[in-house]
């Protein structure tokens, strides 16, 4: 008889969701963790078993039998084929490293929505455009009557804008942003609610609220409305079963009523207008409709699909309560004390037709005002994030349903009274994705760094990633492509980031270009002026570089070979947009010496953005250096995407794609070489730190070359009085580059250095967030641009990644490298990362004799721990400690600087 396994199964997820309602896939992914008691403990086998019953008793859909497999991921259902609105179980069990079989894991569950589209009976309503005004949010009501009571009832409903679902009054959708971005021409998501313990026998109202959303809104650099179209609707699909056995589809259509509310405007980005003076309970509960209301607009058909949710809801995550206090003018004014992305929530009083405005923003004057200014985008046109609430004279708790705003401070006017902290509280919004990491040191410093990443983290992850949740929220593809290895140690970003790839992939242009923003702000409702600077600006490299980049790294944090597969297209496309590009002569190199044939692999034409905002560099220095000098940087990612593209191409065993991409590769790294690289790699580009950071990351050198431009690295620096000199692009990969060619002294002297430009410049100064430029103030102290970007905050991956020393030996961590770079003069640091196997850690800390390390490496893993003084161990999972001797003290701390 077989001993009883070491190892069992546990966190079953599918498509990363817990006990999903409406998955839309016919071939869902199943994921688990292993857990066991011990070291080394492994998954050698699995057997998976899907039924139409927890019980697993004569439904069963799919046996996979015992199949050889190490990977607790990436399983895809092919059993009989799934069913629509259906719920299914499933349950896993584990053979262990000696071959030992594991019990059956408890259960999981999911339900499918809808997967076949001739199933939709719903239309699209809309309020006739005679009872709503163009700027108001839609307000819908159905009444349905049902002879029984419902044993299982399910709702599928999806608007074009932002909605709130409501049943017999019933708020279903809470603070919800849904449904989230998705090119509303082409796809919208849908949602799906339980919505049996809502209904009963007899008259039940169904009720729906749609907002702008981005849908309508002006959530874009251009200001624009109604880029996707110009009437809001809503959409909905009841599927219920009775308790006398008869089943009930119903759905929106011509005898839904319409009509306004109390939401006068619902802007997502400037805020939204509310009279409480209009009741909000004669539309959601009265037996007839109230009188403003009038029958609904069906639209006509469209061929946008509905898609299920494949990420989870922006929704309310966390909670602050406020300072309150007047400021010298005698303005009233709150401060959440953290910077993030949410509204707020407050006790509203006051005469009936007093109004009361709410403006937000991320910093005060020095003199202690609100700043209304620190973000101007058109000094013609001011800009607010405001809500305004017209009062009806009796108390009311009170937030916005359909925008969000980026802020810490608020200034509120119209109120009589004083108010005080209970009256007000912060509600934080962003996906609700699980945290996925955590650090700290013994300098609270790097603390409080990371905590200002993950906060710009959770800010910006929302309906799409963003680059600010203030002035723009536009999905910048450079910004992405920098920060996807920082958001996998800071939230489960998987399905987030893939949600994202594949919207790109929609609006990538047939000829490969890509906006450098996604959303791209195309559709046939727009204007010729953002269209036009989309195909101009989506020449880019380093931004359209995400199509790439992105997936490859999602690959590698989380072992997901899928994304390679459903993006190689748009991959694919945007290298081949590359190199036809190159072979056209670009003005950029019109005055440089040529490099024959070599020349048709330069990529010297077209816009690029560049480096990006290096210190001291401003918004249009940035654009025209990237316009007149892109060449250099641009042949750098031509290289780096054409390697990456021949890597996926050989994972997907596409051997003559591999092999096409490597060879163009390598021609590209000649080519480059010859036209940027002089006097041995002591002079490359324009001998600008990024130059060289760029080389050296990109692995374009030979070593002596790579010494020498790490030479010439550490001598800028120095001249730059030990301040970093690089840009978005480069800046996630400087420390790397200095501690990859044994120069860990200037590394850490640039992550501790706390002048500006530097990361603890913006923690001294008291930044919960990171900033967008480095400076974050003008030279007379006022504050500019916005106060909350990731993009600088990659350097958060670098902490996790070699200050702790923990990174992804192979994809998704099966196996772990530990290898910490200690000095600085700290004395510990700790890090952890959930991983797809579970939860790896790691802690060291120096004494006086010497040093010490603790890992934690998860079931099904193995790691290789490096030491500083360069012992190497080999082991499997479990809790490990080790220790080495320090040698004796001969200078100071980071004092070996000279090169």
């Amino acid at each position: 008889m077989n001993p009883a396994a070491t190892l069992g199964a546990t966190h079953l997820r599918t498509n990363n969701f817990e006990a999903p309602l409406g998955l839309g896939d016919d071939h869902p992914e199943f994921t688990w963790h292993l857990v066991g008691d011990g070291r080394n403990l492994a998954q050698t086998a699995f057997q998976v078993h899907v039924a139409l019953d927890e019980n697993f008793d004569d439904t069963l859909q799919w046996d996979t039998g015992s199949v050889a497999g190490t990977r607790p991921f990436g399983l895809r259902y092919s059993g009989a084929p799934l069913r629509s609105a259906t719920q299914y179980w499933w349950r896993v069990r584990v053979w262990d490293q000696d071959g030992r079989r594991g019990a059956w894991s408890e259960t999981a569950s999911f339900e499918t929505g809808i997967l076949n589209a001739e199933r939709w009976h719903a239309s699209w309503i809309t309020a006739r455009s005679d009872t709503v005004s163009a700027t108001a949010p839609v307000y819908l009501r159905g009444e349905l009557v049902l002879p029984a009571p419902v044993v299982r009832g399910r709702a599928y409903a999806s608007a074009l804008g932002w909605y709130r679902l409501f049943v017999n009054g019933d708020d279903l959708t809470g603070p919800a942003l849904v449904p989230r971005y998705t090119p509303y021409n082409e796809v919208v998501e849908y949602q799906v609610y339980d919505v049996t313990d809502h209904l009963h026998t007899g008259k039940n109202i169904m009720a729906m609220a749609v907002g702008d959303g981005r849908f309508r809104g002006q959530v874009s650099f251009f200001e624009r409305r109604e880029v996707y179209g110009t009437r809001l609707a809503g959409f909905l699909q009841l599927e219920l079963e009775l308790a006398d056995g008869t089943t009930v589809r119903w759905a929106t259509d011509e005898s839904w009523a319409a009509g306004p509310g109390r939401i006068t405007e619902s802007d997502p980005k400037h805020g939204e207008k509310v009279d409480l003076r209009v009741p909000d309970s004669d539309w959601l509960v009265h037996d007839a409709p109230p009188s403003r209301f009038a029958p609904v607009d069906v639209l006509p058909p469209h061929p946008r699909l509905l898609i299920a949710e494949e990420v989870p809801r922006v929704t309310h995550f966390d909670s602050f309560a406020p300072r309150t206090w007047r400021s010298p003018a005698g303005k009233q004014l709150v401060d959440l004390g953290q910077n993030l992305a949410g509204v707020l929530r407050i006790r509203l009083t006051g005469e009936a037709g007093t109004t009361v405005r709410l403006t937000f923003g991320e910093v005060l004057t020095a003199e202690g005002e609100f700043d209304p200014d620190w973000i101007i985008q058109n000094p013609k046109k001011p800009w607010f994030q405001r809500d305004q609430v017209i009062l009806d004279g009796s108390e009311h708790w009170w937030q916005p349903w359909f925008t969000i705003h980026g802020f810490r401070y608020v200034e509120i006017e119209g109120l009589a009274e004083d108010l005080v902290p209970e009256d007000v509280e912060g509600i934080a919004l962003s996906s609700d994705l699980d945290r996925a990491g955590s650090f700290s040191a013994s300098d609270s410093r790097l603390t409080q760094l990371w905590s200002n990443v993950y906060w710009s983290t959770r800010s910006n992850f929302t309906d799409t990633p963003t680059d600010c949740p203030t002035r723009e929220r536009s999905g910048w593809t450079g910004d992405i492509q920098v920060f996807t290895p920082t958001a996998t140690g800071m939230v489960d970003s998987r399905a987030f980031l893939k949600r994202y790839l594949r919207n790109l992939a929609i609006e990538q242009k047939d000829n490969g270009n890509i906006s450098p923003w996604i959303p791209s702000e195309r559709s046939g409702n727009v204007s010729f002026g953002p269209r036009f600077l989309g195909d101009f600006l989506g020449n880019s490299v380093g931004w359209g570089d995400a199509a790439v980049i992105t997936p490859w790294d999602i690959y590698r944090y989380y072992g997901d070979e899928d994304v390679l597969q459903t993006q190689y297209d748009s991959m694919s496309k945007w290298v081949d947009r590359l190199e036809r590009s190159a072979r056209r002569r670009g003005f950029q190199r019109w005055f440089s010496a040529r490099i024959g044939n070599d020349e048709q692999y330069i990529l010297d034409s077209g816009f690029h953005w560049g480096e990006w905002l290096r210190p001291g560099e401003h918004v249009p220095w940035s654009f025209f250096d990237g316009l007149l000098h892109g060449a250099g940087l641009a042949t750098a990612y031509f290289e780096h995407s054409s390697r990456l593209l021949s890597k996926a191409a050989e994972i997907l065993g596409r051997s003559a794609d591999a092999a096409h991409y490597r060879t163009l590769a390598d021609s590209v790294r000649q080519a480059w070489r010859t036209a940027f690289i002089r006097d041995n790699g002591r002079r490359i580009g324009r001998d600008l730190q990024d130059d060289y950071v760029r080389a050296i990351a990109f692995d374009l050198l030979t070593v002596d070359e790579r010494q020498n431009a790490s030479a010439r690295l550490v001598e800028l620096i120095e001249g730059a009085g030990f301040h970093l000199g690089t840009g978005f692009l480069s800046t996630p990969m400087l420390l790397s580059a200095l501690v990859d060619t044994g120069r860990e002294d200037v590394a850490f002297r640039l992550l501790l250095q706390d002048t500006a430009p530097s990361w603890l410049f913006e923690v001294e100064q008291g930044a919960t967030t990171i900033w967008e430029t480095w400076q974050g103030y003008d030279e007379h102290g006022r504050a500019r641009e916005s106060h909350n970007h990731y993009a600088l905050g990659s350097v958060a991956g670098w902490m996790r990644e070699q200050l702790a020393g923990i990174t992804p030996i192979a994809p998704g961590y099966k196996h772990i490298g530990f290898r910490p770079v200690v000095g600085g003069g700290l004395t510990f640091v700790e890090s952890s990362v959930e991983t797809p196997y579970g939860l790896a850690s790691i802690r060291w800390d120096v004494s006086e004799a010497d040093g010490r390390v603790e890992v934690t490496v998860p079931a099904g893993s193995r790691a290789t721990v490096t030491l500083p003084d360069e012992t190497i161990h080999e082991v499997g999972s479990g809790d490990w400690t080790f220790s080495w001797p320090l040698p004796a003290p001969t200078s100071a701390p980071n004092e070996r600087l000279s090169t």
